[in-house]
């Protein structure tokens, strides 16, 4: 019988036991730029995978993917194979006032507004970002000089219908084809605004709850790319301070990986 994993065909020994998550799997070779002995162990799919050292501790770097349904099955798969602490390393809508572009967002804890997680668990059980990893993340933003936030991410599916364009003079427009749009979809917007939520990507929320029922240590480290609702087109940006989110990310797993069990 194969010991290969059935959809990434990875097996033991290819992954290592601290992991990094993003959904692009171009950010691969980013994540993985300073590290040692790199070696590519799966590319299928939406899943790139890069496993090596960095300053001597063993890492992987995976791409998910967009949304909930591929990112649980690499986390499956990843889990299967030993790894247990894992950091997501991503892009995220700007939902409060307060943030700017650039800035990072320290997911503390999720809203589950995506189908998958509840397949795993009924919708009240917290998607919560582990305390050390959290620590570490926090600590590293720090010490990087970075300018950050901690806090709820809302995380969502529908890329589309649940995002909005700024119309005039206080409203929203749909992202959606042909205009489709809600009153439903406007107010969740503003709710979770009001709720004191600061930003919206589509990957955390199912990586801390599987992390959650599994015993696995998750946490996750976000750029804010855009603003929720969009002033324009023109205000995404998907590479802005990217560098110093991966940076982060890379110093807050080393101190994970070297602390004391």
């Amino acid at each position: 019988m194969s010991d290969a994993q059935p959809i990434t065909g990875l097996r033991p020994g290819d992954v290592a036991p601290h992991v990094f998550l993003c959904g692009d799997p171009a950010r691969v070779p980013r994540i993985a730029a300073s590290w040692k002995q790199a070696r590519e162990v799966c590319n299928r799919r939406e899943y790139r995978i890069v496993t090596a050292e960095s300053d001597g501790v063993p890492v992987s770097a995976a791409s998910t993917g967009i949304g909930a349904p591929s990112t649980a099955i690499l986390f499956e798969e990843l889990a299967k194979l030993g790894s247990h602490t894992f950091i997501r390393v991503g892009n995220s809508g700007g939902l409060s006032p307060q943030l700017d572009l650039g800035e990072l967002v320290i997911t503390t804890g999720a809203v589950r507004d995506d189908g998958t997680s509840r397949s795993y668990v009924a919708p009240e059980y917290p998607a919560v970002a582990d305390y050390r990893v959290v620590a570490a993340l926090v600590a590293a933003a720090r010490e990087q000089g970075a300018r950050f936030h901690a806090g709820v991410t809302w995380s969502l599916d529908a890329f589309y219908a649940r995002n909005a364009i700024l119309a005039e003079p206080d409203g929203m427009a749909s992202m959606s084809f042909g205009g489709y749009w809600t009153v439903a979809q406007e107010e969740k917007i503003r709710a979770l605004r009001s709720a004191g939520v600061l930003n919206c990507e589509m990957e955390a929320g199912v990586v801390l709850t599987l992390a959650g029922l599994f015993g696995l240590r998750a946490g996750a480290v976000c750029v804010v790319s855009d603003r929720t609702p969009w002033p324009g087109p023109a205000a995404i940006d998907l590479d802005r301070n990217m560098g110093t989110c991966i940076e982060v990310a890379n110093a807050a797993m080393l101190a994970l990986a070297r602390a004391p069990s």
